[in-house]
C-alpha cells in the first residue's frame, strides 16, 4: 500500500525526516563525496560527481510517487545530515539503508532516524519484515541494526561502487509482529423472546435489502443514546410490532457476544409474557410463532444461535 504525500514527513524527537527536494543536490553532494561516507555505501560511486545527486533526488521521488521506496533527508534544525530509505519488496518486506554526515556521526542520529522510518513503515505500509547489510568492519552500523531489534542473518559478498569491487558484507534481519488490528466498535443491541399463551416464542425473518436478508432472529434493535436496555425494548417492540410493554414486564434472560466482520455485538435476551395490542408486522418482515422444541429449525444469524438452546432449555 503506497502512503499519501500526507503522511510525510515524520517527525522524531531530535529530527524531521522529508523528501527530498532538488534544492539538497548540493549538500548531499558535499556530504557524500567524502571517503569515510560513500565507502560504506553499496550504491554509491566514489568520487560522487556533480549532477548525480540531482539525478537521484528526481528518482526518489519518483520512487515515493509510486510506492516503491522512500528515500528521505534525514534534517536536524533545517539542516540536512543524511539519509535513510526503504526500498519495499514484495509482501510485507523491504532493504533498509542510510548514511549519516561524518561530522554528526557519534550522535545516535542513525539510530533515531531508521527507528522513526521503521515505525512508520510498519503503521502506514504494513512492513513487518526489513532485510539490511553492512561491510563486515562497519562495527557501528552493527550497533545500529543491533539496537533497532535486527539480528545477524548470515554473510555475503556485496559489489561496492565505491571501492569498485565485491566486499564481504554482514547481513541483518528485522521481523516485527503485524501491527495489531483496530479494535471493533461495539454494537449494542436488545433483543426479546416474546411467549403467547401456548407457549410459542415469536421469530421475525429479516427482509429483502437488509443485512442478512432472509435470517429469522428475536425482534428487537439497537439500544439509542441514553436508553436503557428496557426502554429500547419497550420502544422497538412499539415501532416493530405495534405493542405495548412495561419495564416490570420484562425479565433479561441471556445475552449473547459475538463478532461480526465490521463490529462486535453485545446483545441482552428478555423475555415478555405480558403485553397489550395485537402483534402486527410493521416494517415488512414475516413473522412466526413457534414452539421452543421447532426454534433450531429457522436459520438465525450467528449471535442469536447460541441463544436457542438456552431458551429451549429453559422453556
Amino acid at each position: 500500500m503506497a502512503a499519501t504525500g500526507a503522511e510525510l514527513p515524520i517527525v522524531t524527537a531530535r529530527l524531521l525526516l522529508r523528501p527530498l527536494e532538488p534544492e539538497d543536490a548540493a549538500e548531499v553532494t558535499r556530504l557524500v563525496n567524502d571517503y569515510s561516507v560513500a565507502g560504506n555505501l553499496a550504491r554509491v560511486p566514489f568520487p560522487y560527481r556533480d549532477g548525480l545527486a540531482l539525478e537521484w533526488i528526481a528518482a526518489t521521488r519518483a520512487q515515493i510517487a509510486r510506492g516503491e521506496a522512500y528515500h528521505l533527508a534525514i534534517t536536524q534544525g533545517g539542516a540536512l545530515v543524511g539519509c535513510v530509505g526503504l526500498t519495499l519488496a514484495r509482501g510485507a518486506g523491504a532493504e533498509l539503508g542510510y548514511w549519516i554526515g561524518r561530522k554528526h556521526w557519534g550522535q545516535g542520529i542513525a539510530r533515531e532516524a531508521a527507528a522513526g522510518l521503521l515505525d512508520w513503515a510498519q503503521r502506514h505500509l504494513g512492513v513487518t519484515r526489513v532485510e539490511a547489510s553492512a561491510l563486515t568492519d562497519n562495527a557501528a552500523s552493527h550497533a545500529v541494526l543491533r539496537h533497532l531489534g535486527f539480528a545477524e542473518a548470515g554473510r555475503a559478498v556485496q559489489p561496492y561502487l565505491s571501492r569498485n569491487r565485491n566486499m564481504p558484507v554482514i547481513r541483518f534481519l528485522r521481523e516485527a509482529a503485524p501491527a495489531p488490528a483496530a479494535p471493533k466498535p461495539l454494537l449494542l443491541v436488545v433483543a426479546c423472546a416474546l411467549v403467547d399463551s401456548d407457549g410459542r416464542v415469536l421469530l421475525a425473518q429479516r427482509p429483502p435489502g437488509k443485512a442478512m436478508a432472509g435470517l429469522w432472529e428475536f425482534p428487537g434493535g439497537k439500544i439509542g443514546a441514553g436508553e436503557t436496555p428496557e426502554a429500547a425494548l419497550i420502544r422497538e417492540l412499539r415501532e416493530e410490532l405495534g405493542i405495548e410493554t412495561q419495564s416490570a414486564c420484562l425479565s433479561p434472560l441471556f445475552f449473547a457476544s459475538h463478532g461480526y466482520a465490521e463490529f462486535h455485538l453485545l446483545m441482552p435476551l428478555y423475555i415478555c409474557r405480558r403485553w397489550q395490542g395485537r402483534v402486527t408486522a410493521r416494517e415488512g418482515q414475516t413473522l412466526a410463532w413457534v414452539a421452543p422444541a421447532r426454534l433450531a429449525d429457522y436459520p438465525m444469524p450467528p449471535a442469536d444461535l447460541p441463544l436457542v438452546a438456552l431458551l429451549r432449555d429453559f422453556l
